[in-house]
């Protein structure tokens, strides 16, 4: 049996919380060898340690979504950093710039994201991106800062970020709208080097065929990593094990 990573859940969103020892032990059962959940704010910051914390297949990040980046007050990076050097804490993020919704000021999106890199610099951490309608800033951002190691993740931008993220030595993540129907991005997939690709749910959302309609979890990255076999026409044993040993690079995760 393959073993899969989910690089991205949010195990702390309460349709999965709840039922967070059924959810692990189902991931578990269905070859998923262990899976990162994300933080948002501060506040999840701290649900995802303590979270990771009960379950040794649980890695955390922490981070702020720029949903919540008005919410940085001046005095919370320090906050962000202590957090930071928890010991289950694998990564920085999500952090980056969504301007479909503009929940935060852009201004204030740009900052906080830049801050977060820069963070995830200072400590040698990965940094896990959210980028959406946003790719020319989001580029600008990560070549000024210069941070090679970074993941875009849920991919759903453009060529030109794409290209500009590889060049800076990123990895490029797709999640469960490459097995939509309608979805228009296989060109784009299948232009990511073998040992930069890497697969997500982003639970509870953006459930896989033939889960679709229906909350998603980290169980079902297997049907990720399986389209995405599809579409690059590859083997997916061959790259199931390309997978797994991507994430534990980006992550260092052994």
């Amino acid at each position: 049996m393959a073993e899969y990573v989910d690089t991205h859940a949010h195990l702390t969103d309460p349709r999965l919380e709840a039922e967070a020892e059924e959810v692990v032990a189902r991931a578990g059962a269905a070859g998923i060898r262990w899976m990162v959940t994300i933080a948002s704010d501060l506040g999840d910051s701290e649900r995802t340690i303590v979270l990771a914390d009960r379950f040794p297949t649980v890695y955390a990040t922490v981070g702020v979504h720029p949903h919540a980046a008005s919410t940085f007050e001046a005095d919370r990076p320090a906050r962000l950093e202590a957090l930071a050097r928890s010991p289950r804490v694998v990564a920085i993020g999500e952090t980056g710039l969504d301007y479909h919704y503009d929940n935060s000021p852009r201004d204030t999106q740009r900052a906080v994201f830049r801050r977060q890199l820069e963070l995830a610099q200072q400590l040698d951490l990965p940094v896990v991106v959210h980028a959406r309608e946003a790719d020319e800033d989001v580029l600008a951002i990560i070549q000024e800062v210069g941070w090679p190691r970074g993941v875009l993740h849920c991919f759903s931008s453009g060529a030109a970020l794409l290209e500009g993220a590889l060049e800076k030595g990123w990895y490029i993540s797709f999640a469960g709208m490459i097995t939509f129907p309608k979805w228009q991005g296989a060109d784009l997939l299948r232009s990511v080097p073998r040992d930069r690709l890497l697969v997500e749910t982003d639970s509870p959302y953006l459930a896989p065929v033939p889960y679709r309609g229906k909350r998603n979890e980290p169980a079902y990255v297997t049907r990720v990593a399986e389209q995405a076999a599809a579409l690059r026409g590859e083997d997916l044993a061959e790259l199931a094990g390309a997978l797994l040993a991507n994430a534990s690079r980006f992550y260092r995760i052994g």
